[in-house]
C-alpha cells in the first residue's frame, strides 16, 4: 500500500483493505467497505448513534476535536501531537518538514566565464512555439478585452445548440446525426411455403426466369409449394443474401436531408417592369418571303442595309439574288466587316467564292473590283495549301470574282476586322484544318505545324492580333505577331459548336451541342465566368 500522509495512524489490521485506489463512495450502499488479504469482507463499524448521542459525545469526550474518520476503514482515529502540529503548519502556509530551511544560501552552479560547450543541449519544446493559453486567459481578464468577452458571452443559446448538433463528437451531435438503416421488406404471399396458384410460375415462365440475368430476375427467387412446413428445406441463398445485406449496410452511404419550409411564392423571381427593359423591339418592321424551304443562315452587311439569307439550296440577299449553287451543303457567307469593301465570302462544298454583290454605291463596287484585280502574279509560283482561281465570264456575271479551292469540304469562313484577311475551316481530321488567306495578295497559308485537335470554328480578335481556335472542349488563343500560344480556355462542355467574340474584345461566349453556353472573361480567368444552360 502507498504511504499515508499521517504516519502511525493505522495499525497492521487497518492496512489490510485491498480494494486499491478507488473511490470509496462505491461502497456507500454496502455493509462492507473492502476486502482483506484473504478475500473476506471488511464490514463497516456499527453506527447506531443518533444526533443526541453525537452531541453528548462531543460534550463529554475531550479527544473529540482531534478525532477524524478514516475513509479506508470507516473507523474513528484520534490524531497524535505530531500530526496536529503538521496540520497547523500546513494551515499557516509553512512547509510540512520542520527541518526544511527555505532561506538557505543558494549555490551558484554557473560562472561568469563563457564556455564553449553548453550546459544543456536539449531541443526546444513544442510549447515554446505555441501561444500560451495562460497568457491568453490573462489578456482576456484585462479591461480592454472585457467588452469582447461580454460580446462572446452574449451569444444566443440557439447557436450553441446548433453547434452541439453539428459537432459529430458531442453526444447530442451523434444522436442527431444517426441515420437508421432501412428495414428489409416483409415477405409476401409468394414467399410462403404454400403460395396461392397465381404466384407459381408456369414451365415457360420458369424457363424464361432462369435465362435472365440474376440482377434482372423479378422476383429474385423461385416460388415453390410444399405439403407442410416440416417439408421445407434450408434456403440455399440464405448466406449469400445475408452477405449482400451486410454489404448494403456497410458500403451504401446514408444521408439525412433537411427539409426547408419555403413559401412557393418566394421561389418565383420578381419580374422587372417592361418599362425598365427598354429599348427593345416593339414593332415588326419588315417581313421578307423568298425562300421555298427552311431558312438556315443569315448575314448582315456592316452598314446594316443589306441582309443575306440562305436555305438548303438558295442564298439570297434581300434585294438582289446572287444565284444558285449546285451543292448538298448549306452555304456559309459572312459579309466583309470593312464598310469600304463590298464583298461576301460564300463557302460552297470544297471552295470559297469571293462575291461582289454589286449593292450600294457604284464607286464602292468599282473600288472592290479594282482591289481584287490589282493583283500581279509573282515571277516564281509559290506552293500554297489552297488554289486561287479567277472567275469565268459566266460566273463573273453572277458577281463571283475569285474561287479559292481547298480540296476538302469547307465548314466555316470568318473575316478579319480590317477586311483583307479571312480564315477558313475545312473538314480534315488529323490533317490541315485551318487556313488563313489574304484577298489582296491571293495568298493562303497554314498557321499550324500540327493540328490543335478537331477544330470546330475560328475567330479573329476585333482589336488585338489574336486568333481564337475552338476545338471540341477548349479554346486556344494564339498571338499572330509572336506566333505563340497565349491562353487556353477550358469550356467545361462536351462539344463546342459555335463561338463569338464581343466587339470590345474582353468577353468570349461558346455554345455547345449539350445545350450549354460558356461565358469567358479574358481578363479574369481561363475558366468560364458563367455557365448557362
Amino acid at each position: 500500500p502507498s504511504p499515508h500522509p499521517f504516519p502511525g495512524v493505522f495499525s497492521l489490521q487497518d492496512i489490510r483493505n485491498t480494494v486499491g485506489n478507488i473511490p470509496m463512495e462505491w461502497y456507500q450502499d454496502f455493509p462492507h467497505i473492502g476486502y482483506d488479504l484473504d478475500g473476506k469482507k471488511i464490514y463497516k463499524p456499527l453506527r447506531s448513534k443518533d444526533e443526541l448521542d453525537l452531541f453528548l459525545e462531543k460534550m463529554e469526550n475531550p479527544e473529540y476535536w482531534r478525532t477524524v474518520e478514516d475513509r479506508q476503514t470507516g473507523a474513528a482515529v484520534p490524531l497524535s501531537e505530531e500530526q496536529l502540529e503538521l496540520v497547523q503548519r500546513l494551515q499557516r502556509g509553512h512547509f510540512g518538514d520542520v527541518n526544511f530551511d527555505p532561506y538557505e544560501p543558494s549555490v551558484d552552479f554557473f560562472t561568469h566565464e563563457v564556455r564553449i560547450h553548453p550546459v544543456t543541449n536539449r531541443p526546444a519544446d513544442k510549447r515554446s512555439f505555441i501561444p500560451s493559453l495562460v497568457e491568453k486567459e490573462k489578456v482576456g481578464e484585462s479591461p480592454e478585452f472585457r467588452g469582447e468577452k461580454l460580446r462572446r458571452a452574449g451569444r444566443s443559446r440557439w447557436d450553441r445548440e446548433i453547434g452541439k448538433i453539428q459537432d459529430p463528437n458531442s453526444v447530442l451531435g451523434r444522436h442527431k446525426m444517426h441515420v437508421p438503416a432501412p428495414k428489409m421488406p416483409l415477405p409476401g404471399h409468394a414467399e410462403s411455403y404454400n403460395p396461392p396458384p397465381e404466384f407459381l410460375l408456369s414451365p415457360e415462365e420458369e424457363r424464361a426466369w432462369r435465362q435472365q440475368d440474376p440482377s434482372e430476375r423479378r422476383p429474385g427467387f423461385l416460388p415453390r409449394r410444399f405439403p407442410s412446413l416440416r417439408a421445407v428445406p434450408a434456403y440455399p441463398r440464405f448466406i449469400h443474401e445475408r452477405f449482400e445485406r451486410c454489404l448494403d449496410l456497410y458500403l451504401c452511404p446514408r444521408q439525412r436531408k433537411m427539409r426547408v419550409n419555403v413559401d412557393p411564392e418566394d421561389l418565383i423571381p420578381k419580374l422587372p417592369r417592361p418599362r425598365d427593359l427598354q429599348p427593345f423591339p416593339t414593332t415588326q418592321a419588315l417581313i421578307y418571303r423568298g425562300h421555298s424551304s427552311l431558312v438556315r443562315t443569315l448575314s448582315v452587311s456592316p452598314s446594316g442595309q443589306w441582309l443575306a439569307s440562305a436555305s438548303a439550296w438558295w442564298p439570297w440577299p434581300c434585294e438582289c439574288p446572287l444565284g444558285t449553287f449546285p451543292h448538298s451543303q448549306i452555304p456559309r457567307f459572312p459579309w466583309n466587316p470593312n464598310p469600304s469593301v463590298c464583298l461576301v465570302a460564300v463557302a460552297v462544298d470544297e471552295q470559297v467564292l469571293l462575291v461582289n454583290p454589286g449593292l450600294g454605291d457604284r464607286l464602292l463596287v468599282a473600288a472592290t473590283d479594282q482591289l481584287l484585280d490589282s493583283w500581279e502574279a509573282p515571277e516564281e509560283e509559290r506552293v500554297q495549301p489552297a488554289r486561287w482561281v479567277p472567275a469565268g465570264p459566266e460566273e463573273r456575271s453572277k458577281g463571283i470574282r475569285l474561287l479559292v479551292q481547298h480540296g476538302k469540304p469547307v465548314m466555316q469562313v470568318t473575316w478579319h476586322g480590317k477586311g483583307d484577311y479571312w480564315a477558313s475551316v475545312v473538314r480534315n481530321p488529323g490533317g490541315r484544318q485551318v487556313l488563313i488567306h489574304q484577298s489582296s495578295r491571293r495568298w493562303s497559308q497554314d498557321p499550324f505545324r500540327r493540328s490543335p485537335g478537331m477544330v470546330q470554328c475560328v475567330r479573329f480578335h476585333p482589336l488585338r492580333p489574336y486568333f481564337l481556335v475552338a476545338s471540341q472542349r477548349s479554346v486556344r488563343i494564339y498571338n499572330l505577331l509572336r506566333q505563340e500560344l497565349t491562353k487556353k480556355l477550358q469550356s467545361n462542355c462536351q462539344w463546342i459548336s459555335s463561338m463569338a467574340v464581343h466587339p470590345g474584345g474582353d468577353n468570349v461566349i461558346c455554345g455547345s451541342y449539350d445545350s450549354k453556353l460558356a461565358w469567358f472573361d479574358l481578363d479574369l480567368s481561363t475558366r468560364p465566368y458563367r455557365l448557362l444552360r
